[in-house]
């Protein structure tokens, strides 16, 4: 917060709702989940995760959706604590512009450089507010990026946060049953099939 008290003065806030204010809403629960994280940066309310797990209770994530645009497939990873297959991504640092944290989470992740999809440039397609199933549950507000890569490329990933990955194309993610899957993993597939034929 600036000495003036105001909030939105701070770089980190307005590039947020810049973010967040350039994301055309796929449905009406994303419109939703756009007014609610909007809202909650413009209050002046805590954004980073300062204590694992869940301090504070609501805070900025990342998600980065590798896809390999030639055969069509999204990659996803049997996150260990979550119990679910998700996209690939990490907490937000204090401070830090959310493309650094996808730059850093999948080099970190999948040992991989993250190149912007052709698509969406280094902005989030999706947004999604939601709380998480671990054991100590929180409420993510997640910013869904999506990078390029050949599926070839990616060759290792971290064991310690999954225990496996795959490759699926869009229609078989949304073939996978929801309760496998991020709560929005479907929504998701289907606006990038919805940006992809637009």
């Amino acid at each position: 917060m600036t000495a003036t008290g105001d909030p939105l003065a701070s770089r980190p806030r307005a590039r947020l709702l810049d973010l967040i204010g350039a994301i055309e809403p796929w449905d009406d629960l994303e419109r939703a989940h756009l007014a609610t994280a909007t809202e909650w940066i413009a209050r002046g309310a805590p954004l980073y995760r300062v204590r694992p797990p869940d301090v504070p209770p609501t805070h900025l994530v990342c998600y980065f959706v590798v896809h390999d645009v030639v055969r069509g497939e999204l990659l996803l990873t049997a996150h260990r604590k979550a119990g679910l297959w998700l996209p690939a991504g990490g907490h937000v640092e204090p401070d830090e512009d959310p493309w650094d944290t996808v730059v850093r989470e999948c080099r970190e992740e999948l040992s991989l450089q993250a190149t912007a999809s052709s698509l969406t440039g280094a902005h989030p397609l999706f947004l999604t507010v939601a709380p998480t199933r671990e054991r100590h549950p929180h409420t993510d507000v997640s910013l869904w990026y999506v990078l390029d890569a050949d599926a070839d490329a990616v060759t290792t990933y971290d064991r310690g946060e999954f225990e496996a990955i795959r490759w699926l194309t869009k229609e078989q993610v949304l073939q996978e049953p929801i309760d496998r899957l991020d709560p929005h993993m479907h929504r998701f597939a289907r606006k990038l099939q919805h940006a992809e034929a637009g």
